[in-house]
């Protein structure tokens, strides 16, 4: 049987995406032996609370069969990821009972690693022809609504119709070099994939 990884995320559209993104990263790594379970919604600004995220993770542990490994995948907002991150992943840790758990918080949002690869997204979802990514992706507060600017036409950004389809399509290692925060959750997915091995 195959192992499988449980993403916990934030909203309806990460719901629908992270498997995505994860099945993409698992591939370009030739784990095509490890599953993606449907995610555990955890309401972002619920998880930052003592006792929350805790819960999410047991949950996910007692209601996701063959539950072998965590990924928690949230946008850092206006927290800094270098101090949250951390905090977060000890307080998951200590309740995954030996299963194991990763961390990522993509900065400022998961939107952010489509600005950084925006050239290979180049006409998809209404994206212009034109869009260029901008120099420090991760830095745009709103990425939802630069996205939202650079549609053309009468095509507007809609989270979980067009966030699932972005990752599905954006350049991996475009983001990955242009994304601090992507570059983690590549090296966290490979570091859970290896861990699955043990």
């Amino acid at each position: 049987m195959s192992p499988v990884v449980v993403p916990i995320v934030e909203g309806h559209a990460e719901v629908a995406s992270a498997g995505v993104l994860l099945r993409r990263l698992l591939g370009e790594q030739g784990r095509f032996d490890i599953d993606v379970a449907k995610p555990v919604r955890a309401g972002r600004h619920k998880v930052v609370h003592p006792g929350e995220l805790e819960r999410y993770v047991e949950l996910a542990r007692r209601t996701r069969e063959d539950c072998d490994a965590i990924l928690v995948l949230l946008d850092a907002d206006d927290d800094p990821p270098c101090i949250l991150g951390p905090d977060l992943l000890a307080r998951a840790a200590g309740v995954s009972g030996g299963t194991p758990v990763s961390v990522v918080l993509a900065k400022s949002e998961f939107e952010a690693w489509f600005l950084g690869s925006l050239e290979s997204l180049r006409g998809v979802r209404g994206i212009a022809m034109t869009a260029v990514s901008p120099a420090n992706p991760e830095d745009i507060r709103g990425a939802k609504e630069y996205l939202k600017h650079q549609m053309r036409g009468e095509r507007t950004y809609v989270e979980t119709d067009d966030q699932p389809a972005l990752a599905a399509q954006f350049d991996l290692q475009s983001a990955r070099q242009r994304c601090p925060s992507f570059d983690k959750l590549v090296r966290d997915v490979e570091a859970l994939a290896a861990m699955l091995d043990q």
